[in-house]
């Protein structure tokens, strides 16, 4: 495939979960305990198991297979993970609005950046929008992202790639114009099945993931406190 030179780059994708804030371990992880508390259940989720569970997107669908594999009929299993995961997103947004769930080091830094060159900004995640739209808010504004879709807007979770193409549709360009940051494997293989580079920032519980298609792969925003990384990251894979 032929690529753009950087001056064709119009538009950044971002996921979410892990790639904007550090949401799944002291975010969503003890959300879901809260709620499992709250419902009277016995299940706790500690770093690690929490990690294996990421392999299933969606946390209503991270509940009910998590609630089959331990005997609960299905129909039952799905109603009470509903309900567990409503309850969870609640508990996940008081701590958005308490401050708890942080953005990643640097990524304030790299969205000015990318907006002061007139780059276009999207988010296209497997979350909720409740909660997303609450994140995204508090840490950067309501303003930074022109088009944000959700697993609310788009029920297909990753590595489908139906995100990843209804916000290139949202945004009117080429996908060979655009460019998605990742985190995960699973992420990276959904913007690549939609026609997109895709950069991947790694982060503790997807480092040893295989990130194969991926553009650029690196471990963070910002390095040491230097320049955080920005256009000219995207200015390798754009060339790659």
């Amino acid at each position: 495939m032929t690529r753009p030179p950087l001056s064709e780059l119009r538009a950044v994708i971002f996921d979410v979960d892990g790639t904007l804030a550090d949401t799944e371990r002291d975010g969503h992880r003890p959300a879901f305990n809260e709620a499992f508390a709250a419902a009277g259940l016995p299940y706790r989720w500690d770093e690690a198991e929490y990690g294996t569970l990421l392999v299933i997107t969606g946390g209503s669908r991270r509940i009910e297979r998590y609630l089959r594999d331990r005997g609960v009929p299905a129909p039952r299993a799905a109603d009470l993970a509903a309900e567990l995961h409503a309850t969870k997103t609640a508990r996940f947004v008081d701590r958005v609005r308490a401050g708890l769930v942080p953005a990643r080091p640097g990524v304030a830094e790299v969205l000015r950046e990318l907006q002061a060159a007139g780059v276009r900004l999207a988010v296209a995640t497997t979350g909720s929008r409740e909660w997303v739209m609450e994140l995204l808010d508090g840490l950067f504004g309501p303003d930074m992202f022109e088009v944000v879709l959700t697993g609310t807007d788009v029920p297909a979770r990753k590595p489908d790639p139906a995100v990843y193409q209804q916000t290139v549709c949202r945004l009117r360009l080429p996908a060979e114009c655009v460019i998605a940051v990742e985190d995960s494997a699973i992420g990276c293989s959904a913007a690549v099945a939609a026609g997109l580079r895709c950069m991947v920032v790694t982060n503790d519980y997807t480092s040893d993931q295989d990130f194969s298609g991926a553009t650029v792969i690196c471990d963070g925003f910002a390095r040491n406190g230097r320049r955080p990384l920005g256009v000219d990251l995207l200015r390798a894979a754009c060339h790659a």
